[in-house]
Parts: C-alpha cells; sequence; structure tokens
C-alpha cells in the first residue's frame, strides 16, 4: 500500500534546514548503493527521490514529508571516487551538520551493498555512527541480484563484519526491484517514529 510522501526541500547549508517539527529517518549510504530507488520503494512511488544515472551527483539533503507524521531526509551518498576531494569534504561536513545540528533523528537507515564486501567507506560511517551513539539500522541492498546461496552468504559475512565493528541491532535484506524486505523496513520506522 503506498504511503502519502511530499517532497518538502532540498538543503545545502543548515540555514535551509525546515523547522524540527516530526521525527526524522535519515537515509545514509554510499553514492551507488540504490538510496533513491529504495526511498521509492518504501512509499509505492516511482519518481518521489530522483534516482540519477550518475552517482555521488546529488549534493543536497532532500526532506520529504511521510503521512504528515515523519520525514525522511535523503543524505548525499559518500565513497564516489570521480567525485573530487573537495566536493567529498563539502558533502561530509553538510552530512555531519545535519547530524549535529540537533534534529529529531530517530533512526539512522544505513544502506549496504549486498554484493559487495563492506567497504572501507561504509565502515567509517558506521563506526561515526556508533561511537555518535545514534539508533542505526543497517539494510543490505540488491539481494534481487543475488542468487540464494550468494545471499546466504554474503548476509552471513557482512553481519560478521558489521558486529566485529560494533553493530548489535538486527539486519534486514531489501530489494527495490522486487519488494523483498519492504514490509519489515516499514515496521522498523514506524516503530521508531513512534507508532507501534
Amino acid at each position: 500500500m503506498p504511503l502519502n510522501a511530499r517532497f518538502e526541500t532540498g538543503a545545502v547549508s543548515a540555514r535551509q534546514f525546515p523547522d524540527p517539527t516530526y521525527p526524522e529517518i535519515a537515509f545514509v549510504g554510499r553514492s551507488n548503493v540504490g538510496k533513491s530507488s529504495l526511498l521509492n520503494t518504501l512509499v509505492g512511488a516511482r519518481q518521489l527521490a530522483r534516482v540519477s544515472t550518475t552517482p555521488g551527483k546529488t549534493r543536497e539533503i532532500n526532506f520529504f514529508i511521510v503521512e504528515e507524521r515523519m520525514r525522511f531526509v535523503d543524505l548525499p551518498g559518500y565513497g564516489y571516487a570521480k567525485t573530487s576531494q573537495q566536493n567529498r569534504r563539502e558533502w561530509g561536513k553538510l552530512i555531519t551538520t545535519y547530524f549535529e545540528s540537533g534534529r529529531p533523528v530517530v533512526s539512522v537507515i544505513l544502506l549496504i551493498d549486498s554484493r559487495l564486501p563492506l567497504q572501507d567507506s561504509d565502515a567509517g560511517v558506521l563506526r561515526w555512527f556508533i561511537e555518535g551513539g545514534y539508533p542505526l539500522q543497517a539494510v543490505l541492498t540488491k539481494v534481487d541480484k543475488l542468487k540464494q546461496g550468494e545471499r546466504v552468504r554474503q548476509e552471513r559475512l557482512l553481519r560478521g563484519t558489521l558486529e566485529s565493528l560494533g553493530y548489535r541491532n538486527t539486519i534486514l535484506l531489501l530489494s527495490s526491484l522486487s519488494g523483498i524486505g519492504r514490509k519489515e523496513l516499514l515496521q522498523s520506522i514506524f516503530t521508531a517514529a513512534g507508532d507501534s
């Protein structure tokens, strides 16, 4: 069932952040992890979040009102090799500013490509959130690209790596293409936002 969702604003500085009137669910991940596709799948809309063919292109934080009771916050992707170092620093600063500005963040959804070993950039971001005490939910994306045996193997490998870095929450598997895991992730989000 689709959710009532609408784009609110895009921000490139803290001055442009909307008033903190709703609990916020922040979506974080590498530039090509499928974040925009996942957001569209969650709300049941094809074009709520723009899917770029060029990884690393999004340079702003996008805010979406969902069900008039929470915000989805789409943060710029990190770790794209072809992005200049200056751009990476600016995006990192913007993301840090968001998390350190007292926003009502009730859940951080960290998206990880299920097909790959955990990347150094993912590990660094994971440690930063754990050390900061943020409510973190790891989601393995693109699981439809894996055969069943590969999926089990990759989940086991990534689970072990995440746990070795101090991650203690559940790990959800999701496919934006097939909808696998959508219900479980939405349940996690609504619970975090105060709806059981």
